[in-house]
């Protein structure tokens, strides 16, 4: 799903040719343990983040991973054509989210994309487990499991929530469109503590900035803002309306630096009054619709858990062919 040195992409297997080592210096894995690519570096980076049976994490340069397929065909003196796990095949959702999706976008701005996969059952049930998610820092793209999706979902999180939401869908398997009509059930009034919380997270980072280098990012205060005005219109319209084209021109205003700080905390401060009446006015329910959530991420695992099952049938059965045929030859 990218042009990674030597195709390595999100969810390819390979074998660490160092030590893996951890705080202080511990050695937490030895050279040639196996590990799955879990983000992929951008730009001139050379950093694969790779995660290992164990859940620990490191960072390793392309010079210090070998993909699992070539190392052990090198090891028996033969290089193999076969393709690592492709990511795209359990892929069920993708959209595109950022200044694209909110009605934001100018002539400069990137194109990031969010999705879900749905893990196979042979690495859910595997020692590795399935990652929670897989980022391709070279496409600007990040996947979740679809069980971290929803966790996260239903916790209100607002990236999660305005992926439900994004109006700019690129794939959409039957089982995400499953997921979309039952998207209004992972809306509740808990709305109002998680987008108020990474505005008020993202007001700290500015008041430090302000203090410590006497300057704004204010590209941070622009979805700050944004924020506080997607997250009372939700909790008024039961829906997350992720464009906001109403307020296009002031926030890019923002967002250029041509509105001094003061009128941007002002505004800030408005909207946070704002919030908290549609906060008081709200028909969403206290909390999200967690059976139907379970219900089905469990009917989405039996039908992973089924494809996997006819594809073991369809290899048996083209096994015992084969095997007929030889049996037949050596009859003759």
């Amino acid at each position: 799903m990218s042009h990674q040195p030597d195709n390595i992409s999100a969810g390819t297997q390979v074998v660490a040719l160092v030590e893996v080592r951890g705080p202080n210096n511990s050695l937490v894995h030895p050279r040639g343990a196996v590990g799955v690519v879990t983000r992929t570096p951008t730009g001139e980076e050379n950093h694969f983040l790779v995660r290992f049976p164990d859940g620990f994490e490191k960072s390793l340069t392309r010079e210090q991973i070998e993909v699992l397929k070539h190392f052990k065909d090198l090891l028996q003196g033969r290089r193999s054509n076969h393709s690592p796990f492709d990511l795209e095949e359990f892929i069920i959702y993708r959209c595109i989210m950022g200044s694209q999706a909110y009605g934001l976008e100018t002539e400069a701005s990137d194109i990031d994309r969010r999705g879900i996969y749905l893990a196979p059952a042979d690495l859910q049930w595997s020692l590795y487990g399935a990652p929670e998610q897989f980022e391709n820092n070279a496409a600007q793209a990040c996947y979740w499991e679809l069980q971290k999706f929803l966790i996260m979902a239903l916790r209100a999180n607002p990236n999660i929530l305005e992926c439900l939401y994004s109006p700019m869908v690129e794939k959409t398997t039957p089982l995400a469109e499953e997921l979309l009509k039952i998207r209004q059930g992972f809306l509740s009034q808990m709305i109002f503590q998680t987008f108020n919380g990474y505005a008020l997270s993202q007001f700290k980072k500015i008041e430090q900035d302000l203090r410590n280098q006497g300057e704004v990012r204010w590209k941070h205060a622009m979805h700050l803002l944004r924020l506080l005005v997607t997250g009372a219109a939700t909790l008024r319209e039961c829906r997350v309306p992720v464009r906001v084209e109403a307020h296009r021109e002031r926030l890019l205003a923002v967002k250029n630096g041509a509105i001094s700080w003061n009128d941007v905390n002002a505004w800030r401060q408005e909207l946070h009054r704002d919030f908290e009446r549609a906060l008081a006015e709200t028909v969403l329910p206290e909390r999200p619709y967690y059976e139907a959530a379970n219900r089905f991420l469990v009917k989405a695992r039996r039908q992973m858990e089924s494809r996997g099952l006819r594809c073991c049938q369809k290899v048996e059965k083209r096994v015992a062919s084969s095997k007929l045929i030889v049996d037949d030859e050596s009859l003759e």
